[in-house]
C-alpha cells in the first residue's frame, strides 16, 4: 500500500499547532508559510511538512524571535547549506536584543515602584501616579 500523506484543512493544522488560523493565513501572506496546494472547491490543503514549518514560526516566536529572524533561519534551512555559526549569528542577536529588553525593563521597575511608593491610595482626587504621567521629561 503506497505511504500517503496527511492532507490537512487548515482547521485541523491549526489544531494541532495551537496557531490561529488568521495567524496562518497572515503567514502565508508575507511569504514565510508557503501558500499551500487547494482542493478544487478552493479549501487549502496543508501537509505535515507545512504542519512541522508553522510549529518551527511558533516556537521561534515564543522565544522572542521576530519575524524577520525567523525568515532568515527559514532562508538557510530551504537551502539546506546551513551552518551552525550562520545560526548562532541570528541568535546571539536576538540574546543582544533580549538583554538589552532586560535592561530597559529593570529601569521601568524602578520607575513605577518609586512613582507607586508616592501614592498613598486614598480617596483624593491627586494622584502621583497620573501627574508623573502627565509630566514631560
Amino acid at each position: 500500500m503506497k505511504n500517503r500523506e496527511k492532507r490537512l484543512t487548515i482547521g485541523v493544522l491549526s489544531n494541532l499547532t495551537h496557531c490561529n488560523i488568521e495567524t496562518i493565513r497572515y503567514y502565508e501572506k508575507i511569504g514565510i508559510f508557503p501558500m499551500p496546494p487547494r482542493t478544487e472547491g478552493g479549501h487549502r490543503i496543508y501537509s505535515e511538512n507545512h504542519m512541522k514549518r508553522l510549529v518551527f514560526i511558533r516556537r521561534g516566536r515564543e522565544l522572542g524571535f521576530s519575524l524577520e529572524d525567523i525568515r532568515a533561519l527559514l532562508r538557510l534551512v530551504d537551502r539546506g547549506d546551513n551552518t551552525c555559526g550562520q545560526v548562532q549569528k541570528i541568535t546571539l542577536h536576538h540574546l543582544e536584543n533580549i538583554h538589552r529588553k532586560i535592561v530597559d525593563l529593570k529601569k521601568l521597575e524602578k520607575i513605577l515602584a518609586n512613582i507607586s511608593s508616592q501614592c498613598e491610595g486614598g480617596v483624593i482626587p491627586e494622584c502621583p501616579i497620573l501627574d508623573a504621567l502627565f509630566e514631560k521629561k
